[in-house]
């Protein structure tokens, strides 16, 4: 099928035509439509043809996707912030590293802001990863229970230099942002505790916590 063929089938107003299309281009892939797999991913309803789309631009070059890619992070569009984060975490490339910036750490959207977590993770220089981890701290406490396992597992991923961060975060005066970073140590030091688990008993310290502070000052 000629170029011209698959753009307009990726336009196509049946998914699984879509489908195809991604499938064929990603079978044998063509840099040149490239831009055409980048501006779809951004605005694709269907979830399964997102991920065809992903993988159709892991098969191509990454000196040619990753600057598309890159440029495709500062979309208005939420959904195209996330798809190209997403890609980018799946081609792997540090060169994408600079591009991955506090602005999308912090983004309002919270799917957005989750995949950046999970892409910075993977993308991160060893000098970065301390840096990375004290960002991502200051997100503890934000969402619902989604977003908030995904800053954890994000958070644990780093590993040794989530220490320090956790620590900090255990005295925060917000006792949301405590209870969260207590869950997410529980997660570190045992990665099969349930995050559920983790948070209830976190919860429970903290408010226990709570309660001998108020005790404490009651007596003064």
């Amino acid at each position: 099928m000629n170029p011209q063929r698959l753009r307009d089938a990726l336009a196509a107003g049946n998914p699984a035509t879509r489908l195809q299309a991604a499938l064929a281009i990603g079978t044998r892939p063509d840099a040149a439509l490239t831009d055409a797999l980048v501006t779809r991913a951004g605005l694709e309803p269907d979830f399964f043809v997102r991920d065809m789309l992903t993988w159709a631009l892991t098969r191509l070059p990454a000196d040619v996707t990753v600057p598309r890619l890159r440029a495709e992070l500062t979309a208005e569009r939420a959904q195209a912030r996330g798809q190209a984060l997403h890609t980018l975490s799946k081609i792997g490339d540090r060169s994408a590293w600079p591009a991955i910036t506090r602005s999308l750490l912090h983004d309002v959207d919270d799917e957005v802001a989750r995949t950046a977590w999970r892409t910075a993770v993977v993308l991160v220089p060893d000098a970065e990863r301390a840096a990375l981890a004290a960002e991502l701290a200051a997100e503890f406490g934000r969402g619902d229970r989604e977003v908030r396992l995904s800053l954890s597992r994000a958070i644990v991923a780093l590993d040794d230099v989530a220490g320090p961060v956790l620590a900090a975060a255990r005295t925060h005066p917000d006792p949301a942002v405590r209870a969260h970073a207590r869950a997410t140590e529980r997660l570190l030091h045992d990665p099969d505790a349930g995050f559920d688990l983790s948070v209830h008993e976190a919860t429970r310290v903290v408010a226990l916590d709570h309660a001998g502070q108020g005790a404490a000052g009651a007596d003064r």
